[in-house]
């Protein structure tokens, strides 16, 4: 079977689902342009409100395939380096992408997988599923932004012991770490991650948005600069008609409708 990148729809929101179930869906540089290519098509659709990233089967993802790291190294040094951005290229797009991008997590979630999903927004896990930094198991450091991610989200001697020893860690423990969002029932992840996703669709897309944006920008910015794109953000969802839509529905006590 040919590892590739699924799409569909499920209402407003686009699934890509990691297919290569007989590697455990081990990640391929065209899985990679293939994200960044439906992320870049998603953005530009009124009809996508969110993504949920899955893996096929019953794993998320095993990471980076080895068989093609071995044969990487019989080759110059940029061929790898060019694989490692393309897939730095899909965590870029997800982080800047202006809507909610969700993970949904089965099983299995190592090395470039776990990156993949810490560069999600949201992320919801079966009680079962296991997460690993695999690289310095088998001689290698981390890509896909591990490093970045984890030395923000955790104390840096938790971190470190993730990075470093490449420990398995259950979704319980991550979600009492602030890593992951949601521990659901084995199976049923991207059943809650979906659930989560039109709870997010239902809301104003621009003012979602501009959360991301502000979110991004928070942790290497000044309070002063911080509080002036909290101004200018605040004052543009207030001027657009999602705004006066959603004061009059909260006034009027019915749902909004937001465009």
């Amino acid at each position: 079977m040919t590892a590739s990148l699924k799409s569909h729809s499920h209402g407003q929101t686009m699934v890509l689902t990691i297919s290569n179930p007989e590697n455990r869906n081990a990640l391929s540089p065209d899985m990679y342009a293939a994200g960044v290519e439906a992320l870049n098509v998603a953005e530009s659709s009124d009809e996508v409100r969110s993504v949920v990233i899955t893996g096929e089967g019953s794993h998320f993802c095993a990471g980076g395939n080895l068989q093609r790291l071995l044969a990487n190294r019989q080759q110059p040094p940029e061929v790898q380096a060019q694989s490692i951005e393309g897939l730095h290229n899909w965590v870029e797009t997800i982080r800047a992408f202006p809507k909610p991008v969700l993970a949904a997590v089965e099983g299995s979630c190592a090395g470039a997988g776990f990156s993949l999903v810490l560069a999600c927004d949201l992320v919801v896990a079966a009680q079962n599923s296991v997460f690993v930094m695999a690289y310095s198991n088998v001689g290698l450091s981390p890509d896909g932004g591990a490093t970045w991610s984890l030395m923000r989200a955790l104390p840096r001697a938790t971190a470190l012991q993730l990075l470093m020893c490449g420990e398995r860690i259950g979704a319980e423990r991550l979600q009492q770490l602030g890593v992951i969002n949601q521990v659901s029932p084995p199976g049923e992840a991207l059943a809650e991650a979906l659930a989560l996703s039109e709870r997010l669709n239902a809301r104003a897309p621009n003012a979602l948005a501009a959360i991301k944006e502000l979110a991004n920008e928070a942790p290497t910015q000044a309070l002063h600069a911080q509080l002036a794109a909290e101004r200018d953000h605040f004052v543009r969802c207030l001027h657009h008609a999602n705004a006066g839509e959603g004061i009059s529905a909260f006034m009027e006590k019915r749902p909004a409708s937001y465009r």
